[in-house]
């Protein structure tokens, strides 16, 4: 276990914990609108219900994550402050995963807006908006991968692993029931589902796997002010 683990703050905790919740809820959400579109769509289950459950799952995933952004910025260790909560890859410490962090967050709340909007917009450009939550995923999943210095505990690897597992799961799935037509929409989704999975076990192989990758990781931090 890390030292980290042993002796963070508080805030630390609270942070880490959101943020795994955060990303279970957004792949709960985003398996269930996978798994209940288009013709895969259950027939014992009533539209209205399938929605209002992706709905709240939405929005309890947007106050784990409002909770987890407060937090990890109110956190004096790295002294991120408020700009790099909307603004990517601007931080000092491990800067391209919070990057993807954030970048992931601006997904969601455009998806978050243009859902507000819908009605002004029209069905087919909040749809195509609303698409980017299969983009804020991975990029969820890469930050939490590459920004926790407890990526390494056994409870957090097997997280991430049944995260992945329910999505590419859930995309084979789809593809399997899919009808006709829109072969470029398969085939891009079947190879993003191929393809996640090899890249974060190649990068979980050569970077948070490997002993003192956490420190080197945050070297920035460590020459500002200490490391934890």
């Amino acid at each position: 276990m890390t030292t980290l683990a042993l002796t963070g703050s508080p805030l630390w905790y609270a942070s880490r914990a959101s943020g795994t919740l955060s990303l279970i809820l957004l792949t709960a959400t985003l398996v269930l609108g996978i798994t209940s579109g288009g013709r895969s769509a259950p027939r014992r289950i009533g539209r209205f219900e399938i929605g209002l459950l992706h709905r709240n799952l939405s929005l309890l995933t947007l106050v784990f994550l409002a909770v987890h952004v407060v937090t990890a910025v109110l956190d004096p260790f790295v002294h991120l402050g408020w700009a790099v909560s909307l603004v990517p890859f601007g931080a000092s410490y491990r800067p391209l995963w919070l990057g993807l962090g954030t970048a992931a967050l601006d997904l969601l709340l455009a998806v978050l807006v243009t859902s507000a909007l819908r009605l002004r917009l029209g069905v087919r450009r909040w749809k195509a908006v609303h698409w980017l939550t299969y983009a804020a995923w991975p990029l969820a999943l890469f930050h939490g991968v590459g920004t926790g210095t407890d990526t390494r505990l056994p409870l957090q690897l097997w997280l991430y692993a049944a995260c992945l597992a329910s999505v590419v799961g859930a995309v084979w799935w789809r593809l399997a029931k899919a009808g006709p037509g829109r072969a470029a929409g398969r085939l891009v989704a079947a190879v993003a589902a191929t393809a996640v999975p090899v890249v974060l076990a190649a990068f979980l192989a050569t970077g948070p796997l490997q002993p003192g990758w956490a420190q080197r990781a945050a070297a920035t931090t460590v020459l500002l002010g200490g490391g934890r």
